[in-house]
């Protein structure tokens, strides 16, 4: 069973942190299509990007990459 990334999160978090799909690219060093398709669920990211997005947004792996738990 493959497992799901709460993509959702990226977006909420980015949105929360006021910056754009273009922003959070930029200072990852991705296209804004990359952010727009992890937002999407259409692209896992690197454990390298993953962790830079992680760092931008100020949040932990588990908060921005992890699976959704029940009840939350």
């Amino acid at each position: 069973m493959e497992t799901e990334i709460n993509s959702n999160m990226v977006r909420k978090l980015r949105r929360w942190n006021e910056l754009s799909q273009a922003e959070l690219a930029e200072r990852v060093g991705v296209s804004r299509q990359t952010i727009a398709n992890i937002e999407k669920g259409n692209y896992s990211p690197s454990v390298h990007l993953a962790l830079e997005i992680c760092h931008v947004l100020n949040e932990s792996v588990e908060r921005v990459f992890g699976r959704e738990q029940e009840g939350n």
